[in-house]
């Protein structure tokens, strides 16, 4: 921005020359003087001296030459752009709220003098920017541009304002402008990019930020959205490329390195992705998603009293966080600690009554410790939400068997089975739910499947040809109970089928 400003201010100087060329020797010495004294007080406005720039700032005003608003006007743009710059420098300050002030005055009263000048739009749009007035922001700022088409920073603070103001499509035409007018000038490529992505069009958003880092290799920001997208597309290895680029050259950059770490957990690399969140907390320790990604890393590694303790950090940065809430849940119950689990898991619930995972998991716990009427509000809660989920229905279904309800422990097994058909444990379960409610052939047919879905299942194997035995299907008992024995399986089943076995 500040080239930009030097080289349109080269470019102004150079104008106000060829015009002052065609002016009379007085006038152009009264111009020549008003131009010092400009160039004196922004020298004194850019050290701090507020009063001494004031005051020569006003010796040019009163030394104008009459009857040349035009250079008047030019005049009192510089002036209007030179307290913008000394506003920017210090916002907060009083200083620079007088600053701002006086940007405005001097700007609006150079439009007055001459609408034609450029500068002046362009310093108002800048202050209605600041004032969070995108409307007049984008019309002084708009002007600006068609007063001077050529000036890229017009274009591209005009295209800033758009995007702010989610006006993405305007801001898309006018970043492109940019990239036409300065093609090197990769902030525009980068905002383009962002312009992009808002647009839903992740891969010309790729070649946008692709295009900045190729004119800045350095461009961290730019090779962390690139990153994003690829990480989004699934691109993991690409994604974690990407990031590692980033980090080169901002190697704190927590952002960075917590999608770095996501990246690598994706693909199973969880030890790398470990490192990668201990780097990121070291900027800020009690960051919720750092610490959230770390649980999950933890967990995965089975490292189950960190994996609480990072998820208790995460939980307790956003108490209204339903993830964080199940999360915690997940690392209680990977440690063993059924109490903590269940208090996680009910909090997550109760934070989000659509959020199925902690029901499910509140089902599966409770049906664990023997309590299916526990087990099942939660499940049925999930149900209404997710009656298509596979896991849903399983857990419903083994709910239902334990209250020896088996039309409705059938129902839901066939219904887990719509989802999942190759799926040989919730075959073997419905097989056992129609063993209960007599069904034998059909049960027989689904310990069938079950195992040869899994050959090697001793359970399913057992419970076949018992219920071979059940039907007076001899022969096939003795097939199936030979083949489980084979199999050299675990006490008690191998005593069991060798027992049965002794009886055919």
């Amino acid at each position: 921005e500040r080239r930009a400003a030097e080289e349109a201010e080269a470019a102004r100087r150079k104008a106000q020359e060829e015009e002052l060329a065609r002016k009379s020797k007085e006038l152009q010495d009264q111009m020549r003087a008003v131009n010092d004294l400009l160039s004196q007080g922004k020298d004194r406005l850019s050290r701090g001296d507020f009063g001494g720039a004031e005051e020569t700032f006003e010796e040019a005003r009163q030394r104008m030459p009459p009857g040349e608003s035009r250079f008047e006007a030019q005049v009192l743009s510089e002036i209007g752009e030179a307290y913008y710059d000394r506003y920017t420098q210090d916002p907060d300050s009083d200083q620079g709220k007088t600053a701002l002030n006086k940007a405005e005055e001097n700007a609006k009263r150079a439009n007055a003098l001459d609408p034609s000048q450029s500068l002046s739009h362009y310093t108002l749009g800048k202050i209605k920017r600041e004032l969070g007035q995108s409307g007049d922001a984008a019309a002084e700022l708009k002007e600006a541009a068609r007063l001077d088409p050529n000036n890229y920073m017009y274009a591209f603070d005009l295209a800033r304002v758009y995007f702010s103001s989610r006006k993405y499509a305007d801001a898309r035409q006018s970043f492109e402008a940019v990239t036409h007018l300065k093609p090197d000038f990769e902030p525009a490529w980068y905002n383009l990019g962002g312009t992009l992505r808002a647009l839903g069009r992740e891969d010309e958003a790729l070649r946008a930020y692709e295009r900045a880092v190729a004119l800045k290799p350095d461009y961290a920001v730019a090779h962390r959205e690139i990153g994003r997208i690829k990480a989004k597309k699934g691109d993991s290895q690409g994604a974690i490329a990407s990031f590692n680029q980033a980090l080169r050259s901002s190697p704190n950059d927590a952002a960075s390195l917590r999608e770095l770490g996501a990246a690598q957990s994706s693909i199973g690399e969880y030890g790398a992705a470990e490192s990668s969140f201990y780097r990121a907390l070291q900027s800020n320790a009690e960051d919720g998603q750092t610490n959230y990604n770390m649980a999950v890393v933890k967990i995965a590694l089975e490292k189950k009293g960190e994996a609480v303790n990072f998820a208790q950090r995460a939980a307790a940065s956003a108490p209204g966080n339903a993830v964080y809430a199940y999360t915690l849940g997940l690392a209680h119950e990977s440690a063993g600690d059924a109490a903590g689990a269940i208090a996680a898991y009910s909090r997550a619930a109760s934070l989000d009554p659509k959020y199925v995972r902690p029901r499910v998991n509140l089902g599966s716990l409770y049906l664990g410790n023997e309590s299916p009427t526990e087990a099942l509000p939660f499940l049925l809660d999930a149900y209404k939400v997710e009656p298509a989920s596979p896991e849903v229905n399983k857990n419903l279904g083994a709910a239902y068997a334990k209250l020896e309800d088996w039309p409705r422990s059938i129902e839901h097994f066939k219904s887990a089975l719509k989802a999942d058909p190759g799926n040989a444990v919730i075959h073997l379960d419905l097989a056992r739910a129609l063993a209960g409610s007599g069904e034998l052939a059909q049960a027989r047919d689904e310990y069938r499947e079950s195992v040869r879905i899994s050959p090697d299942n001793g359970v399913a194997l057992l419970e076949l040809g018992k219920t071979c035995v059940s039907l007076g299907e001899a022969a096939q008992a003795k097939r199936y109970l030979l083949e489980l024995v084979a199999l050299n399986p675990a006490q008690p089943i191998k005593a069991e089928a060798e027992k049965i076995l002794s009886t055919l």
